[in-house]
């Protein structure tokens, strides 16, 4: 069949209970895609079908202003036989809740980045107006080459202002959704988040936090019983219990549960950021041929690199409680340096740079005008009073009273307050700025630096992700970004902005927007194994 005259629908994959999902071509561009039709269920009265009608073209508009990697990209919306059909990204992949049934549950480190990854996504859709509404396993992707996916954005839903018509529906799994909408129909991002929590728990624990029988004991255990203990799911277990409560103005926010999901993740940062299937089989957007589970038992979980040692990763599942909270020290006179740093303009030739004073992006770090000293430093620590960090890390340190930890084979710059460290060949930058005011607030020192270096020409391309407080550290915000490279691609960048003992410090890490997932275990080494030393 030729829907639109232009896509071949090749084969069904999946259907949903007002959908189903076909691989197709795009005979135009000649590419693999996936389609879903709408199939309204025969209960529905016609009014009931034209507002579902509706609203399923409203989601996909809205899906589709989404340009986020960890999202299913919309294409296309076609009518044919007078039935919208919407034009999706084809992903080979198996669907979380394949993987599962057939490789066995994730470990905790691992679940915790594929959450990071769906939570990138909620994120994203919740700051365009767009709620999910049936976030599950089902629903969750993960690709052959390891990347995560969410798809499906309320694109197979009926909620109309709130309410549920049809007798006796329940809208999403009764599994996977929260407790106030299997009772009334609410549509929050509260409920998205809880949700997510159900999933990440079948992630870990092979099954989701309230699996029953039948849908009416599913539903009953929800309104009446708090959510199974996890037994399997260690570090991970405090974020799905916050996430998983039923008061959704007591629910874990998303900016908590990525801070937590991080501290996990941090427990093991020698791994890859996305868990590739531990089975490579070759599947589409809903699984093209599904698999038969293996006849042998489940491999092995994924776990920690052999040389994380129990202490280093007690150290990073802190986040640096020890140096930003204030365990240490922090020995140094302090002076606000006002050096003048070249910075060549995007549209200047390079002998004509532009001068900004110096700050604490790590764009700076690319006009940084010194010796270049080649890390580690000779006889360098690869532990500090008992933490010790994994094979190719070095602490820097140049006797003013903190300790960083810096890649083997990275290049070493300063300019004034500001230390830069760089990656051969490559793009990913690492700086701190010791210079900072620790009576300013951090988020307004965010924002002030922001604009400046706007204004100056230093971040071409810029645009903001967020700048936000850090209630739970002392004093401190992250500000994190993305701006044009000088090669014409994009970086991505984050800074740790906290004061400490009477010094303010900004610790920052850039690198290609492709490679901003793979690194976020490197920033969360980075930041939690910072160390302050303690005043003699």
């Amino acid at each position: 069949m030729l829907i639109a005259g232009r896509y071949r629908l090749l084969e069904a994959v999946g259907s949903g209970g007002m959908g189903r999902v076909w691989l197709a071509r795009d005979e135009m561009l000649d590419r693999d895609v996936a389609i879903k039709e709408f199939v309204p269920p025969d209960w529905m009265t016609d009014d009931e079908q034209a507002r579902l009608r509706d609203r399923t073209l409203r989601e996909a508009r809205s899906a589709g202003r989404l340009n986020h990697p960890h999202v299913v990209r919309v294409y296309d919306v076609v009518h044919a036989e007078d039935l919208p059909w919407i034009v999706m990204e084809y992903v080979p992949s198996r669907s979380l809740h394949q993987v599962i049934q057939e490789d066995g549950p994730y470990s905790p480190v691992a679940a915790a980045r594929i959450g990071l990854a769906v939570l990138d996504a909620l994120t994203a859709a919740h700051r365009a107006g767009v709620l999910h509404r049936d976030v599950k396993p089902h629903n969750v992707l993960i690709g052959t080459d390891g990347r995560v996916v969410l798809t499906d954005f309320g694109l197979a839903t009926f909620v109309d202002d709130g309410s549920v018509t049809g007798p006796g529906l329940v809208v999403g799994s009764p599994q996977y959704v929260s407790p106030e909408r299997a009772r009334d129909g609410a549509s929050t991002v509260e409920s998205d988040m809880w949700s997510l929590g159900a999933t990440l728990y079948a992630a870990v624990e092979g099954r989701s936090p309230y699996q029953r029988s039948t849908a009416m004991a599913t539903l009953m255990s929800l309104a009446t019983e708090p959510p199974d203990a996890p037994e399997r799911a260690g570090l991970l277990a405090p974020v799905l219990l916050g996430l998983l409560r039923h008061d959704p103005a007591t629910r874990l926010t998303a900016s908590e549960v990525e801070r937590r999901l991080r501290m996990v993740v941090a427990a093991a940062p020698g791994r890859g950021s996305v868990p590739e299937p531990r089975k490579a089989r070759g599947t589409a957007a809903l699984s093209r041929t599904p698999a038969a589970p293996p006849a042998s038992a489940p491999p092995s979980l994924p776990r920690a690199p052999s040389e994380v040692r129990p202490r280093s990763m007690l150290m990073a599942a802190g986040l640096a409680l020890v140096a930003l909270l204030g365990g240490g020290g922090i020995v140094a006179s302090y002076m606000v340096q006002r050096t003048e740093v070249p910075i060549a303009s995007p549209s200047a030739p390079s002998t004509s740079p532009t001068f900004v004073v110096a700050g604490f992006s790590p764009a700076l770090c690319s006009a940084a005008i010194s010796s270049t000293v080649r890390m580690p430093q000779k006889n360098a620590a690869r532990g500090v009073s008992g933490w010790d960090l994994l094979a190719g890390w070095s602490y820097f340190s140049d006797g003013s009273g903190f300790h960083l930890a810096v890649p083997d084979g990275w290049t070493f710059r300063k300019v004034g307050n500001l230390y830069c460290f760089r990656e051969p060949g490559g793009q990913r930058v690492l700086s701190l700025d010791t210079g900072r005011n620790p009576s300013a607030d951090p988020v307004v020192a965010c924002r002030a630096e922001a604009s400046r270096l706007v204004k100056a020409g230093a971040l071409p391309g810029y645009t903001e992700i967020s700048i936000e407080s850090k209630p739970l550290l002392i004093k401190a915000a992250d500000w994190e970004y993305t701006f044009a490279a000088g090669d014409g691609g994009k970086l991505h960048a984050r800074t740790r902005w906290f004061a400490s003992n009477g010094k303010g410090y900004a610790l920052s890490w850039a690198t290609q927007e492709i490679d901003w997932t793979t690194d976020l275990a490197k920033i969360n080494m980075v930041v939690s194994t910072f160390y302050a030393d303690r005043p003699s």
